[in-house]
């Protein structure tokens, strides 16, 4: 993974290889900024060469893949054609805490009705004089937008990125589900379009839907077969392995899954529900666009299947950050096996430092300082533990106490009651946690061919 390089007045400069920056700091020309992204400083020297840097975004509902490519032109021997190359350097996937967002503000909203609800006191009925903004967004919408365009301008103060690239995906639920809809009707629902085998594969977790088997090629399965008279309608198509579709050929699903009751009703429940996250992806894609827009760099789009057809072209694995390199125009991708940095937001806690049962009424108080012992939750720390059970080196996310045991969230297990004198702060809380994923497997790139 390529290193932040920054110069003496905090500019950004090319990133540069983790040997060269191993280097700079053993001889003292450099000081550590960031551990996530790994980010340094150099103490003698002041600008220098730049190359064109180019962001690229797959936004998702839940994660959405960051890649930062370096753009270079080649061209061909043969054809005499112009090829754009780029060349990964880092890579990551934000996931998104808007799920989480949903809850509280649902528990917030239970909490509220039940307390109007009571005959303890009147309370004046509310006149409907709330109004909202023009392109307001539910907050755990908001979110997505706001965090996503927070990491563009972090990564914009870290290197010098000269343009954007974001995936502008389009579900068209309404076309989807009646393809011989049109006219008025048609525009009274949701206007896109978008791939019914992207669609079926988001929708059925690119499993197949009889064996749930995984990394193997699928194909488009009618559950009412057309010889039966079953429609192309989306909410009438699912996944299927090679040999399950052979195996149910134009047989019933009643009478192929007769033995799987189960599983019969799992798939008909499924088959006619709507993508879980196609409302969200709709309603943030213009909103993330006009955000980009207003960075003040140029901003490329590029469709869904464009991005497949260059995954699939390039014989890529499939992960959110190489979804991200593949977005918009490209001819060749190179080292793009690379590690991928997870991030994970998770917010900077609570202001209310009381803690509620399910009828609103508080169960516990929480300490009034957010720093125990110069800790505070969210810290990356390292804890070197000498002895004891919990003997050995742990790093990882904190969460303090008052007694100064600290918990330990690292990437595999949480570990408790780490005492706060065996720990070091690496990173303070900035709302994120961080991760380091493996290199994507060739073999997956294999599989996904």
């Amino acid at each position: 993974m390529a290193v932040f390089v920054l110069d003496k007045q905090k500019h950004p400069l090319m990133p540069c290889t983790e040997k060269r920056a191993r280097l700079l700091l053993e001889r003292g020309r450099a000081v550590v900024v960031r551990l996530a992204p790994f980010t340094i400083r150099l103490k003698d020297r002041i600008g220098g060469a730049l190359q064109p840097l180019r962001l690229k975004l797959d936004p998702g509902s839940r994660v959405t893949g960051l890649a930062l490519v370096r753009e270079s032109e080649t061209c061909d021997a043969d054809t005499g054609a112009v090829e754009r190359l780029e060349h990964g350097l880092w890579f990551g996937e934000l996931a998104h805490r808007g799920q989480a967002i949903r809850e509280t503000l649902g528990q917030r909203r239970h909490l509220r009705r039940a307390r109007r609800s009571r005959k303890t006191r009147y309370r004046a009925a509310r006149f409907l004089n709330r109004t909202r903004r023009t392109g307001w967004l539910p907050p755990s919408v908001q979110h997505r937008v706001e965090s996503t365009v927070n990491w563009v301008k972090r990564l914009r103060r870290l290197a010098p990125i000269t343009a954007l690239s974001q995936e502008l995906v389009r579900f068209d639920t309404q076309a989807l589900q009646n393809p011989e809809i049109s006219g008025v009707e048609y525009q009274q629902g949701e206007l896109a379009g978008y791939e019914v085998r992207e669609y079926l594969l988001e929708k059925w977790h690119r499993t197949c839907a009889y064996c749930s088997a995984t990394g193997v090629p699928l194909e488009i399965e009618h559950i009412v077969p057309r010889s039966r008279g079953g429609s192309d309608r989306v909410s009438n198509l699912t996944l299927a392995c090679r040999a399950c579709n052979q195996r149910k050929g134009n047989q019933s699903i009643e009478d192929f899954l007769k033995r799987q009751p189960a599983l019969l009703r799992q798939i008909q429940a499924q088959a006619q529900a709507p993508l879980q996250d196609a409302a969200a992806v709709n309603a943030t894609r213009w909103a993330l666009f006009a955000a980009l827009k207003a960075q003040g760099l140029p901003v490329e789009t590029g469709s869904g299947g464009r991005t497949k057809f260059n995954r699939s072209r390039l014989n890529l694995p499939k992960t959110h950050a190489l979804d991200a390199s593949c977005v918009g125009a490209v001819d060749q991708v190179r080292d793009w096996n690379r590690p991928v940095l997870a991030i994970r937001a998770t917010g900077r806690g609570t202001y209310s430092r009381t803690r509620l049962d399910r009828f609103g009424f508080p169960r516990g108080y929480l300490i009034r300082e957010k720093r125990v012992h110069g800790f505070q939750t969210g810290d990356w720390v390292r804890a070197e533990v000498p002895a004891g059970k919990r003997a050995g080196v742990h790093v990882g996310r904190v969460a303090v106490r008052r007694t100064g045991a600290f918990n330990i969230q690292t990437q595999d297990a949480t570990v408790q009651g780490i005492s706060y004198r065996h720990c070091r702060v690496l990173q303070r809380a900035d709302g994120y946690g961080y991760a380091f994923q493996s290199k994507p497997d060739a073999e997956k790139a294999r599989r996904a061919a």
